[in-house]
């Protein structure tokens, strides 16, 4: 099952995507949010179909396609989680989860554009398949226990800027990670009964021009350890997205320019849809 959420930023609406048309969920649910995920929203809703109660939404061509959940209250991150991008980081393999936080503000839809930060001169891309956690999550004692917390996996752009990130960090990550929009996130949220999440292709262009081109079975800490080792340090609650990390091809890699712009950067990830965000300069409004 697909949940998205289409509407202008601040008055989106939930829908379920069923054959490429879009089924308003606004008789079940305000929004997709933590309530939803709490509410067994596959039954919900499938129930709901097979009742024919949820009208179709008319879609133009030219609507904005939202964040596909609602603001979530953590965006938890994972670094270097793929071999070959540890390596263009110029650092080993990590022998424990890398983790790192982003603020909720930063997420925005997967085609809404980008403004590059004020004083940033190394803005970067990074494919990333996002969980949304589905049940609060703390202690698991196995990560046998991680798929019964899943929600679902959702298309994710990790945008970093690089300089502030690495040089005026003070030690740690979050600086160069919480820039408005620097979340890009949907088209869709997928149920995990969709999709192999352990092997799904991930890519990235810039301008048309190919720069990641790799899959989630290279990632050094798989989706059920993940969530399990998190749950082990922190309360994880519904509606919270974990990014997992990116495959080599970025521009930390010193093999391509950072972005400028003008720029445009498209991602996709078998099963999850795809994204394409234009950067803009930023100005003082």
């Amino acid at each position: 099952m697909r949940f998205a959420r289409i509407g202008e930023r601040g008055h989106e609406v939930p829908v379920v995507v069923v054959d490429g048309r879009y089924r308003d969920l606004r008789s079940l649910t305000l929004d997709i949010d933590a309530a939803f995920w709490e509410s067994d929203p596959v039954d919900l809703v499938s129930r709901a179909l097979a009742e024919g109660t949820l009208p179709e939404l008319a879609v133009g061509a030219d609507a904005r396609i939202g964040a596909p959940i609602a603001r979530p209250g953590a965006v938890v991150c994972v670094g270097m989680n793929y071999a070959a991008h540890a390596a263009e980081s110029g650092s080993l393999p990590p022998e424990q989860p890398v983790i790192f936080l982003k603020l909720p503000n930063t997420v925005t839809g997967p085609n809404d554009e980008v403004v590059l930060p004020r004083d940033g001169v190394k803005t970067d891309w990074e494919v990333e398949l996002g969980i949304v956690i589905g049940q609060e999550t703390s202690y698991l004692d196995s990560p046998d226990e991680a798929a019964a917390h899943i929600a679902g996996f959702v298309l994710v752009n990790d945008l970093s800027e690089r300089a502030f990130q690495l040089e005026v960090s003070g030690g740690q990550w979050s600086k160069g990670k919480c820039a408005p929009g620097f979340t890009p996130t949907g088209p869709w949220v997928v149920t995990p009964d969709e999709l192999d999440a352990g092997s799904l292709r991930l890519r990235s262009f810039v301008n048309g021009a190919p720069r990641q081109d790799s899959n989630t079975a290279d990632m050094i800490f798989s989706v059920a350890h993940i969530v399990w080792h998190l749950s082990q340090f922190m309360t994880l609650e519904p509606g919270d997205l974990v990014l997992t990390g990116t495959p080599e091809g970025v521009a930390l890699s010193g093999r391509f320019p950072y972005l400028q712009p003008g720029d445009e950067v498209e991602i996709s990830i078998d099963g999850l849809g795809a994204q394409r965000q234009r950067f803009a300069a930023w100005s003082r409004s």
